[in-house]
């Protein structure tokens, strides 16, 4: 019992020495940051790496207040672009538009060697089994199948669009998450990569309407809609409400209007937000109709049908909140 009792004791000491060894750390650690943010002589926060002398300096008093810090960039330097990919060791970022996340390897296409001497017409045929066998074993199952042909119909619609890098990264990370819900089977997998681009685009806020996704998809309107719904409630997508001034920019690009009607137009769309005109109205004509009447006051009138089929409305919708916003915010327009 006695010996139970001093391995219990020891058991508690070993663990309150740990913990105060712990604190002492954190306690470190926080001056050490506190030292490299603040200044001690004169308690500015205006610290400058100069990277040359390898100091840390402050801005204020000129005091160092670290040297010999280490550089982590490459020890190469490069003068242009060329250069750069020439003595660059990495590969290619990680990216989870490719089935592998871009972590295998490719046998390239053409018959040339690391230092770009043509192989030998001896050697021509094993690398094309080679080639051959490297595509397959890239994808080994139904899983990585679905996903190598969901990623890249992604890709063709994001590309169709016009879409950003990180819009397409974001569709890819939806989709592989719907997948691993298991949230694929019976939906065709075009439908729910196009509701996976859909909600990207309203999380990333570069919006497209359901009918431009419907336009480069191979799936209708209703089907991505339907599709969107379900797996933005079982993934638990928490999107707000598409804002009318996310289309502003491209639609006044698209009827090459100046940034003046484009500030004029996000203006009358602030207004109207705050008054709650924009509410339970769909966000592409409230837009319209703003440009419409900002390109009215800025004198670069655009006809109600230039406008509409930019935004891809009617005509009656433009004139209908045209005429809701003008009465409401007081603005007088002269045909």
């Amino acid at each position: 019992m006695q010996e139970i009792e001093k391995l219990k004791k020891l058991k508690s000491e070993r663990e309150a020495l740990k913990q105060r060894q712990k604190a002492v750390v954190v306690e470190k650690q926080k001056h050490e940051e506190h030292i490299q943010t603040v200044c001690p002589e004169c308690g500015s926060r205006q610290l400058i790496h100069d990277y040359e002398r390898a100091e840390l300096v402050c801005q204020s008093c000129g005091l160092v207040l670290d040297d010999d810090f280490i550089d982590r960039g490459p020890e190469w330097r490069a003068f242009d672009h060329d250069q750069r990919m020439k003595r660059s060791r990495v590969g290619a970022p990680m990216t989870f538009t490719i089935h592998d996340k871009g972590l295998s390897t490719m046998i390239d296409w053409r018959n040339r060697d690391s230092y770009g001497r043509a192989i030998s017409s001896k050697n021509r045929a094993q690398l094309y089994r080679l080639r051959k066998w490297q595509r397959r074993i890239r994808v080994s199952n139904a899983t990585e199948r679905n996903l190598a042909f969901a990623l890249s119909e992604l890709d063709r619609m994001a590309s169709a669009l016009g879409l950003p890098r990180n819009v397409r990264e974001t569709a890819a990370v939806v989709y592989r998450d719907a997948v691993d819900k298991n949230l694929i089977r019976g939906r065709s997998i075009e439908g729910v990569a196009a509701a996976a681009l859909y909600a990207a685009c309203r999380q990333c806020s570069v919006p497209r309407t359901l009918d431009e996704i419907a336009e480069v998809s191979r799936v209708s309107r209703k089907e991505i809609g339907r599709t969107y719904r379900f797996i933005s409630r079982e993934l638990g997508l928490k999107l707000l409400p598409t804002s009318p001034i996310d289309y502003v920019p491209r639609f006044c690009s698209g009827l090459t209007l100046k940034g003046e009607v484009q500030s004029r137009a996000v203006e009358i769309l602030r207004q109207a937000g705050e008054r709650e005109l924009t509410s339970g109205r769909g966000p592409t004509g409230v837009a319209a109709a703003a440009i419409y009447i900002s390109s009215i006051l800025s004198g670069e009138r655009r006809t109600q049908r230039e406008v509409a089929e930019v935004a891809g409305v009617t005509e009656v919708t433009i004139r209908n909140r045209y005429k809701e916003l003008a009465e409401k915010l007081d603005i007088e327009i002269i045909l």
